[in-house]
């Protein structure tokens, strides 16, 4: 099994942004914690921002303060940065091709928004064929209202936690994920 870390939107939006993620508390920490520990234990690590694809969108747009990745992402060891306009993160992009081409068989999801991106790209991962880890306090979410209702982070994030284990990841903590990686075990 060769495993790589895909790190998704760790973006200024969700901290100095609009969209400011409040659920699960820690997640942050817990992001930058595998980004250190995939490092030390040689895992690749692919970190993804995103970019509006709608001109004027009043989030995520190119060349923005709040567009940029968060500081404490930035500055750590990455193997590939993949810029993406979508949700999935395989969509338009050229994830795929580095994944397999790394002898990549099995991902890891952190980041954000749980029930978008993250969610996203981890069912286009699993109809890839790849397996999927998907962090539960490493990936993090907001409370959401629209034309369908409304619902809390913590409720949302439960949810796709949910979903995910039922069929596409196999859903872990972070600290569950670092002792597999350093005691060598699936």
């Amino acid at each position: 099994m060769k495993r790589a870390l895909l790190v998704i939107d760790v973006q200024n939006e969700y901290f100095t942004g609009r969209l400011p993620v409040t659920y699960p508390e820690g997640s942050l920490d817990r992001i930058l914690e595998v980004m250190d520990a995939s490092s030390e234990e040689g895992i690749p690590v692919v970190v993804i921002r995103h970019t509006s694809p709608v001109e004027g969108s009043g989030v995520f747009r190119k060349g923005t303060e709040e567009w940029k990745l968060h500081p404490e992402v930035a500055k750590r060891r990455r193997d590939l940065l993949v810029d993406k306009r979508l949700p999935g993160s395989f969509t338009g992009t050229g994830l795929e091709e580095w994944l397999k081409n790394n002898g990549v068989d099995t991902v890891t999801i952190a980041g954000y928004m749980t029930h978008m991106c993250c969610d996203s790209t981890a069912k286009q991962a699993y109809h890839r064929g790849f397996a999927v880890e998907f962090l539960s306090d490493a990936t993090g979410t907001l409370d959401v209202t629209n034309q369908a209702g409304s619902v809390s982070a913590e409720e949302m994030h439960r949810a796709v936690l949910v979903g995910q284990a039922a069929r596409f990841s196999q859903v872990i903590t972070a600290g569950e994920w670092i002792r597999r990686m350093r005691n060598g075990s699936e």
